[in-house]
């Protein structure tokens, strides 16, 4: 691969339309070149999917993101093209909405545009905005292209508090000839020092060796004011396979899949969870948890396990399911005052629609102790100190108008409150309608015991009864109040897609909430009426960052005819 050719092969996913590259981050391919003496061509026949028995489970037993549906699909070659220069993003005529990317910067070096940019990804730091999002130009854009767009997770930078984006296209991988940075991306932000640090993390796919694996790009502002720019290294490994098995000659791993961030400023600290499909558990899904040492902020150690091929995660928060049921979403939050982290996933997701073990799906919180949380190999702890479940009433099941995947999934997302002493999780259910709503529970710190004795509505009901889904919620403010962001529809036999803001929820709510709600969104999109090369066309999953008395949003917005990623910085006002 020393000529810098490119193999890529185009299928439909569980979360995108993925054109692939392939290739490998120097420290696993270190790892196999130790596990397997045979060289460079036993190597290759391992990364061959397609006896993997992962990647015939997919999509009948299990269900994975697009980085998974990317890695069971055979390659073919395309060529390599010359560096060329694309023009930043201009003009808002969608104020306070504004697209953070440019899709004049979505063509290949051949001249060919790309629709496809969507699930997202924001967090913020003073002035300064990071958005991330899976970016489609990487499918057909070959290995060297302009602005690194021939990786999927593709990037905005704000120096204006969220106002303007500069389109920045996909993140820097030299080793785009042996590895592709995936999409499925998570941003988090770090001021230390006077300098201010983004973090962004992505599934990471070696293509020459049979591990797996996550990365984080680690981004620092340059300069100050409207003229600051990011600069963002090479790809971390944050986590890598931990169960490989032989089948006939061939050398598998799992896979590890759908990663998210959460930040300990007080600790330094970074932490990211995501879900393990190894074969040994038989692709049910291990929750797992990594932790990154920040105390050099611009080349974060991370901890992901014992040095070496096959080598035990750092720390198991939910080990495969005995029924194998599948567990899938892991989302962390982290209690700064403590140290201490939760993790919240959903267990029993696409496997309930086969009434799998007779077991029921549930969204679980857990508990780690910060005296878990050593910069170790791995963790001394053996898992969680506590968990709890709560019975939801899952969408997996529904085909949403203009949604172009199935399954839906009912994913947690999590935020802590010191002043409230909790610890919520959100999410979409149809217990009330079929349609669905957005849910809470909270639970007490430490405990976990239940705040209210069963989830409560947050989603004003009188706006309507169409579709509520895919919420996002990532930290509380100054009085411990959640604002939680969502997708929302008028009625249910509708396309038209709008995204609307919960503002200011108690995490001790008792009652199904009354209060306003916010429309985020300027106009709404069709779904219906977007081309789109990614599936699921408007991702699977929102979010929102709250800092400064300012909520970040970031959605999948369509209103341009394709999949863009959008941002709003909505302030929020106390009464």
């Amino acid at each position: 691969m020393r000529n810098r050719s490119r193999w890529k092969t185009s299928v439909i996913l569980s979360g995108l339309v993925l054109v692939i590259a392939i290739g490998g981050l120097s420290a696993i391919a270190t790892v196999n070149a130790r596990s397997n003496p045979a060289g460079p061509k036993h190597q290759a026949k391992q990364l061959n999917p397609n006896n993997n028995p992962f990647c015939s489970k997919l999509g009948k037993s299990v269900q994975a993101s697009q980085g998974a549906q990317m890695f069971c699909f055979p390659p073919q070659p395309t060529g390599f093209a010359p560096a060329t220069v694309n023009s930043p993003s201009s003009g808002n005529p969608y104020a306070p909405n504004v697209n953070a990317a440019n899709p004049q910067e979505d063509v290949t070096p051949s001249g060919v545009s790309i629709h496809g940019q969507s699930e997202t990804s924001i967090a913020a730091a003073g002035q300064y905005v990071v958005e991330a999002w899976n970016d489609g130009t990487g499918f057909f854009a070959p290995c060297g292209s302009p602005q690194s767009k021939d990786q999927l997770t593709g990037y905005g930078f704000s120096t204006d508090g969220g106002k303007s984006f500069r389109d920045l296209g996909g993140l820097p991988n030299n080793s785009c000839d042996s590895s592709v940075i995936a999409g499925d991306p998570s941003v988090e932000a770090y001021t230390v020092g006077g300098s201010t640090y983004f973090y962004i993390s992505s599934i990471f796919i070696p293509f020459f060796v049979p591990e797996n694996g996550m990365s984080i790009t680690a981004c620092q502002v340059v300069g100050s004011g409207s003229t600051a720019t990011l600069a963002c290294s090479q790809p971390i490994v944050a986590a890598i396979s931990s169960d490989c098995q032989s089948f006939y000659g061939f050398t598998f791993c799992s896979f590890l899949d759908k990663e998210f961030l959460s930040i300990d400023p007080a600790r330094n600290r970074l932490y990211m969870t995501y879900t393990e499909f190894g074969p040994s558990t038989g692709f049910s899904g291990v929750v797992e948890l990594a932790v990154c040492d920040l105390s050099n902020p611009a080349s974060p150690t991370c901890h992901n396990g014992s040095t070496g091929s096959q080598a035990p995660p750092y720390l198991v928060i939910a080990p495969g399911d005995p029924n194998f049921c599948e567990n899938e979403g892991a989302y962390p939050a982290v209690d700064t005052q403590t140290g201490d982290v939760y993790v919240a996933y959903e267990h029993d997701w696409f496997s309930g629609l086969f009434n799998c073990g007779g077991e029921t799906t549930q969204n679980v919180m857990n508990y780690v102790p910060f005296s878990c949380l050593t910069l170790t190999a791995t963790s001394p702890c053996g898992g969680p100190a506590a968990s709890a479940a709560v019975n939801i009433t899952s969408m997996e099941a529904a085909f949403i108008p203009g949604y172009n995947r199935f399954p839906m999934n009912d994913f947690p997302r999590l935020a802590v409150s010191g002043p409230a002493g909790t610890v919520s999780m959100v999410w979409n259910d149809a217990r009330l309608k079929p349609s669905g709503d957005i849910f809470m529970q909270s639970f007490n710190l430490g405990s976990l015991t239940r705040v209210q004795s069963s989830p409560v509505r947050i989603n004003n009901a009188s706006g309507g009864g169409g579709w509520q889904f895919l919420p996002a919620v990532r930290n509380a403010d100054s009085q411990g109040k959640l604002t939680v962001s969502f997708y929302s529809r008028a009625t249910p036999n509708t396309a038209l897609t709008d995204v609307y803001a919960s503002a200011q929820i108690d995490p001790r709510l008792t009652a199904n909430a009354k209060g306003k709600e916010t429309k985020i969104t300027t106009g709404s999109t069709d779904w219906n009426a977007v081309s789109s090369i990614i599936v699921p066309n408007f991702g699977d999953y929102t979010d929102n960052y709250f800092t400064g008395g300012v909520l970040f949003v970031a959605w999948s917005d369509g209103r341009l005819g394709i999949p863009q990623p959008f941002a709003d910085p909505l302030v929020i006002h106390h009464g």
